[in-house]
C-alpha cells in the first residue's frame, strides 16, 4: 500500500511523505569553515595533505584514492580547526566550468589526516541529520541544476553564494532511522549502477584503442595482406610495403598558423573554423558553428579549402596538441583559429580521405610526444609539423585504405555510439534514483 503524500511547500523538492519535515539548509548545518592552502612543504612537523578540488571523485561522491596527493605545511592551530573528520561534507565554492558548475559536494571517508583547501568549505551536519543522507540530497540538488541559481561569475570564475544558499533553500528531512535505510539502499544501488559504469567506460576505451589500432596498421602496412616490405627507418614505424615512399610534411604542403584577433570580433560575422572543431573531428563539419568579422584578405589569407589539414597547435598538455582534422569541401568566406596550424597541400600526392585518417594515427603520437617541447603550454611549431614523417602509398591504395578505414570505422563507432547512450541512461537512472529516494517518492 503506498503510503501518503503531502505537498512541502517547496517546488524543487515536490511531495514529500506525511511524518517528513522540511528544514531551512542553513539550520541543517552545525559549524561551517573556508579551507586554507597553506605554505610550501618543509619535510618538517606542519606538513599535511591538503585535498584540493581536483581530488573530488564526484561520480561516487568522495575523495579520489590518488596517492599523488598534495602536501602544504600548516600552522598548528590551523591544523587543529581544518582537520577533516570522518563524514565531513565538503563543497565547492570557487572553480567551475561550463561542463561542471561549481557546487559539487563530496564526503571525507578515508583514513589519513587531511586538511582542505580554500576552494571549498567543510560542512558538520545538526544532530537530526544524518551526513551520508545531507550528501545525497546536496547531490540531487546539483544534479538537477538548483545551485546554478546562486552561481556568480566574474573574470571567468564561478563562484558559489553558499551563504544565500543554505539561508534560501530547504532540504526534505525523514526521521534517523529512515535516513540510516535510505542511505543503505542507496549506497547499495550506486554501487551496482557505479560498477556497471565502470564496465561500460572501460568498454568504449577498449574500441577506441581498437579503433586507433586499425588506423595505424592500415596507414602503416596497408590493407593488401602480404607482401614485399622494407624498412622504413623510423623505429616507431617499422616495415612498410616496399613501393611506399617515406618523405615529411614539408614535401606534401605548405604551411600557415590561424587568424589572431581580440574577442570584441567574435560571435558575429564569418563562419570561424576552431580549436574544437579540428581536436573533435576527423573531418570537419561543413556549417562550423564559430563566427567571427573578417575582412576579405584574411579570409584569403585564412581560407579552409578541400584538401586541407589543420592541426592544433596549443594547449595545456601534449596530449593535446598535434590532433588533425580534414577539409573535404570548401567552406566559403571562413577563417581559423590562431591555435591551429593549416597545412595545404601543394599536389595530388596525398588523397584528402587517406589523410583524414593518417594524421590520427598512433605512430604520429609519438613522434609529437618525443620531439615536442613542454614548457607553460605544449605548443607544435611549424618546423616540428613540417619534419613530421609521411607514409605515402600509390594513390590508388590510399583510396583503397581509406574506404577500408571508412567502413571500418563506422562499424566501431556504431558500437562506441552503443555504450555511450548506455552511461546516459545510467546516469539518468542514478540522478533521478536519488532525487526519488531522498523526497520520498520512492519507499526504502
Amino acid at each position: 500500500m503506498a503510503r501518503k503524500m503531502k505537498d512541502s511547500g517547496i517546488e524543487w523538492i515536490g511531495e514529500i511523505p506525511e511524518g517528513w519535515e522540511v528544514h531551512r539548509m542553513k539550520s541543517c548545518i552545525s559549524q561551517r569553515d573556508g579551507g586554507a592552502w597553506g605554505d610550501e612543504a618543509t619535510g618538517e612537523t606542519g606538513d599535511c595533505i591538503c585535498l584540493r578540488i581536483a581530488d573530488f571523485d564526484y561520480g561516487h561522491f568522495r575523495f579520489t584514492d590518488s596517492n599523488n596527493l598534495t602536501i602544504r605545511h600548516y600552522a598548528s592551530p590551523i591544523i587543529k580547526k581544518l582537520l577533516l573528520q570522518k563524514n565531513d561534507i565538503l563543497i565547492e565554492k570557487s572553480g567551475g566550468g561550463e561542463k561542471t558548475p561549481v557546487g559539487r559536494t563530496v564526503l571525507f571517508d578515508k583514513e589519513y589526516p587531511a586538511l582542505f583547501a580554500n576552494f571549498m568549505d567543510r560542512l558538520r551536519c545538526s544532530d537530526f541529520i544524518l551526513p551520508q543522507y545531507l550528501q545525497y540530497v546536496f547531490v540531487t540538488f546539483y544534479k538537477n541544476r538548483y545551485t546554478q541559481n546562486y552561481i556568480k561569475q566574474t573574470t571567468g570564475i564561478q563562484n558559489l553564494d553558499l551563504s544565500s544558499m543554505l539561508a534560501d533553500e530547504f532540504v526534505p528531512v525523514p526521521n534517523l532511522n529512515e535516513q540510516k535505510l535510505i542511505v543503505c539502499y542507496l549506497e547499495s544501488k550506486c554501487s551496482k549502477i557505479d560498477n556497471l559504469l565502470s564496465k561500460t567506460r572501460s568498454s568504449i576505451e577498449e574500441y577506441k584503442k581498437l579503433k586507433q589500432a586499425v588506423i595505424t596498421q592500415s596507414v602503416t602496412k596497408g590493407v593488401r595482406g602480404e607482401r614485399e616490405m622494407k624498412d622504413s627507418g623510423i623505429d616507431y614505424i617499422g616495415q612498410i610495403p616496399a613501393k611506399w615512399v617515406l618523405g615529411k610534411l614539408r614535401n606534401v604542403g605548405d604551411t600557415q598558423n590561424g587568424i589572431s584577433k581580440s574577442s570584441e570580433f567574435f560571435g558575429k560575422g564569418f563562419p570561424f573554423v576552431s580549436y574544437s572543431d579540428v581536436y573533435k573531428n576527423y573531418s570537419l563539419p561543413f556549417a562550423v558553428s564559430g563566427l567571427v568579422e573578417s575582412t576579405p584578405e584574411e579570409q584569403e589569407r585564412y581560407s579552409v579549402k578541400e584538401g586541407d589539414i589543420f592541426f592544433t597547435r596549443t594547449s595545456e598538455t601534449i596530449e593535446e596538441v598535434g590532433f588533425s582534422c580534414v577539409c573535404e569541401k570548401d567552406i566559403p568566406n571562413a577563417t581559423f583559429a590562431g591555435f591551429l596550424i593549416r597545412v595545404r597541400p601543394f599536389s595530388d600526392k596525398l588523397h584528402t580521405p587517406y589523410a583524414k585518417y593518417y594524421f590520427r594515427s598512433t605512430h604520429l603520437r609519438f613522434y609529437l610526444v618525443k620531439e615536442m617541447n613542454l614548457v607553460t603550454r605544449a605548443s607544435l611549431g611549424q618546423s616540428l609539423l613540417k619534419s613530421m614523417p609521411v607514409l605515402l602509398p600509390p594513390l590508388e591504395e590510399q583510396k583503397e585504405i581509406a574506404d577500408y578505414l571508412d567502413a571500418k570505422c563506422a562499424e566501431i563507432d556504431k558500437l562506441i555510439a552503443k555504450k555511450e547512450q548506455l552511461v546516459k541512461e545510467l546516469e539518468s537512472y542514478k540522478k533521478s534514483l536519488i532525487y526519488e529516494v531522498v523526497t520520498g517518492k520512492r519507499e526504502v
